[in-house]
């Protein structure tokens, strides 16, 4: 493990030892850069590591959720399973880290709490909680989307005289939920995952429910040795499919719209992917996230699924969601409605009867109070600029990512990958890039691969500060509204667009074009000497990347 105290300057700091850590630290070692990346944690993985609650899982096939940059780490690690829980894609990370040795350049339980740039030095300031600082170079940012769990202020929370958790901080110890009381706050992906698993050991689980969600069944099943072998085989073909498609992770969607088929047949295809599990529903045509008529049919299908496994109407009644299917994260499942057929589940609607306070004994909502000996927040993240406001990064003249980006409201980047004002600072899958829509790891991938590529470029001609034009990233920025703004997506409360965080400013921060046109659009950015990025040999100041 590389220590503070070893080192005071570093060609690059890389935050965060999850998928986006992992390889941008092999990838610029293997490109001869001097390199740290600082974790909070203990041990690799991200946002696997932090989310250990019961029932995390992935909801991207395995056989695609993961790197393809090395053909022999392909073929040397196997999935158990279509759908990986979390203590597996652990294993597989400290896998990878244990692979390529990167354990020697990470310095673990060390968070960042600030970065500044030295305008006279061009080089980062990079300071640690304990206290200890390096420079470098280039601050790349690993932190990831989803790394900065939102817990909203409840009054009364600290009389609470039970044990409480939250979803994105859950400890390494098992949680025993034998015969207790315990409440889960939250119906998104994680408290989707959760509530079926701890109904089946709790005493009694009372859900409460803010928004319903579309939910699909995920049809979780082992891997036949025969699928395996197979697979290993098609390496080739996989790694194809994962960085040439529009999704980054092989599914194809059907080119015709829901509204080309005659009811009977659209209700077949939807049977068929309900079947199937995974995302095939929300393949099974062209449109549907960008045609209302055609959305209908899908959300109105998977309603009818809802009151069909649910026994009771009124619960059924109670978890009918009556937005855009899709527009909130797709979420899979595993025998999440069926959970409420159970005699010890109780659903409560707290848009009918919002929570107002913790107590000493549970939760209090505005028409009773209810008993709990464990209470659970499955209430999501700060996505995408939370992460980056949790730590405080500062560019030229002193002015924070904070300010620059008007607390979230005035966020401007350049492909996602960088942001004027700040030199020689990248982001993987940061605001603006296909991130969280697609499969994370190859996004992952494809940036890492662009930045070590990038910076071996600016080595190579002596820059000695990279950073976007203003123009660059405001056209950028532009695009990727105008391409949201022909979805459905934008008109959907949702952690997308900051809808879950009281005070946040609305906005939708995901390129929406498709991996495989980010992708190509990135590839002629850095084949065109870097075009719309303003690059400084010592005095000489060069634009738009002729050199």
């Amino acid at each position: 493990m590389m220590s503070t105290n070893q080192v005071n300057y570093l060609d690059a700091v890389v935050l965060g030892a999850g998928f986006s850590g992992l390889y941008m630290l092999h990838s610029l070692r293997e490109a001869g850069f001097s390199t740290c990346v600082y974790e909070a944690g203990d041990g690799v993985g991200g946002v696997w590591y932090w989310n250990r609650y019961p029932g995390a899982r992935c909801d991207i096939e395995s056989i695609y959720y993961n790197y393809s940059f090395s053909k022999e780490l392909y073929q040397e690690w196997t999935w158990t399973s279509r759908f990986p829980e979390q203590p597996e894609i652990l294993r597989y990370l400290n896998f990878v880290a244990d692979k390529f040795d990167l354990r020697r350049d990470i310095q673990f339980n060390t968070r960042i709490s600030a970065v500044h740039y030295d305008d006279t030095s061009n080089r980062w300031k990079v300071q640690m909680n304990d206290g200890t600082s390096v420079t470098a170079k280039y601050f790349i940012s690993g932190a990831g989307c989803l790394s900065a769990a939102n817990l909203p202020k409840f009054n009364g929370l600290e009389s609470f005289k039970g044990e409480w958790y939250h979803t994105g901080k859950w400890p390494q110890e098992k949680v025993d939920f034998k015969g207790k009381r315990v409440g889960v706050i939250g119906t998104g992906s994680s408290g989707v995952q959760a509530i079926p698993v701890i109904a089946k050991e709790a005493d009694h689980l009372t859900v409460f429910q803010r928004t319903p969600q579309y939910t699909i069944p995920a049809r979780n099943h082992p891997y036949a040795p025969e699928f395996i072998n197979q697979t290993k085989a098609n390496f080739n073909e996989i790694k194809r499919q994962m960085r040439e498609s529009p999704t980054g992770n092989g599914i194809q969607i059907r080119t015709i719209s829901a509204l080309s088929d005659p009811p009977e047949k659209r209700h077949q295809v939807y049977e068929k992917a309900w079947e199937e599990g995974g995302y095939a529903l929300t393949s099974a045509y062209n449109d549907l996230f960008i045609n209302e008529e055609a959305n209908y049919t899908a959300a109105d299908f998977i309603r009818s699924k809802i009151k069909e496994i649910v026994r009771s109407p009124e619960i059924a009644d109670m978890l009918l969601p009556n937005y855009y299917f899709g527009t909130k994260r797709p979420i899979l499942d595993t025998d999440y409605y069926e959970t409420y057929n159970r005699e010890n589940v109780t659903l409560i609607d707290v848009k009918k009867a919002p929570i107002v306070e913790i107590t000493p004994k549970g939760l209090r909502t505005k028409e009773k109070e209810y008993e709990l000996d464990i209470l659970i927040f499955a209430t999501g993240y700060d996505g995408l600029t939370g992460p980056l406001f949790k730590i405080d990064i500062r560019g030229k003249d002193g002015v924070s990512l904070k300010e620059k980006w008007k607390e979230g409201s005035m966020v401007r980047t350049y492909l996602g990958l960088a942001t004027a004002g700040f030199p020689n600072f990248f982001m993987i899958t940061g605001p603006e890039s296909p991130s969280v829509l697609v499969n994370m790891p190859t996004a992952i991938e494809q940036h890492v691969e662009w930045i070590t590529d990038c910076i071996d470029y600016l080595r190579e001609h002596n820059v000695e500060v990279f950073e976007p034009t203003v123009e660059a990233e405001e056209a950028w920025s532009k695009h990727c509204r105008e391409v949201a703004e022909m979805t459905l997506y934008v008109k959907t409360d949702s952690w997308y667009t900051g809808a879950n965080i009281a005070g946040k400013p609305r906005s939708f921060l995901i390129y929406l074009g498709g991996f495989d046109t980010y992708k190509h659009k990135c590839n002629e950015v850095a084949a065109s000497g870097y075009n719309g990025f303003t690059l400084s040999i010592k005095d000489v100041l060069s634009e738009k990347g002729s050199i």
